[in-house]
């Protein structure tokens, strides 16, 4: 330990680990893109330490310049915004239904969120399979 901090009071300089930090205003539901994030010297504690964790996915919160790039403020960029017209699609063995619905929330690939089915103005809970489609299940939940 005694060592560890001779060295570093002789030797300033010497960057023991690095944290991405934003380079400007990044807002919430915003996705991250290279100029957005750069590499600082010093380890913060729950950092992305390269661009490549933090590139094309989504802030929860707003992350202001200089901030460090949070893991558990990131996640996969939204598929389905409020809203949006989708294709409800329920499948049960051979059989596939599809209708078309409106997202009432928003959501990433493999979210569950609700949408209203147009035809009986149901609201169902569905998982985003795709871009425009969320697929219902059998439990509890019709279509009608």
């Amino acid at each position: 330990m005694r060592i560890i901090l001779i060295l570093l009071l002789v030797l300033p300089d010497i960057a023991l680990g690095q944290s991405l930090v934003a380079t400007r205003l990044i807002r919430a539901a915003e996705v991250i893109d290279v100029g957005d994030v750069i590499l600082q010297d010093g380890t913060i504690i729950g950092a992305a330490t390269t661009a490549d964790q933090a590139i094309g996915l989504e802030t929860r919160v707003a992350i202001y310049p200089g901030r460090p790039v949070r893991l558990s403020e990131l996640g996969p960029a939204a598929v389905v915004e409020r809203n949006d017209m989708v294709q409800v699609m329920y499948r049960r063995g051979p059989l596939t239904i599809v209708t078309e619905g409106r997202a009432l929330g928003r959501g990433a690939i493999g979210d569950q969120i609700s949408v209203m089915n147009l035809a009986s103005r149901q609201s169902v809970q569905g998982k985003v399979l795709h871009s425009g489609v969320v697929e219902v299940g059998a439990q509890r939940q019709s279509l009608r």
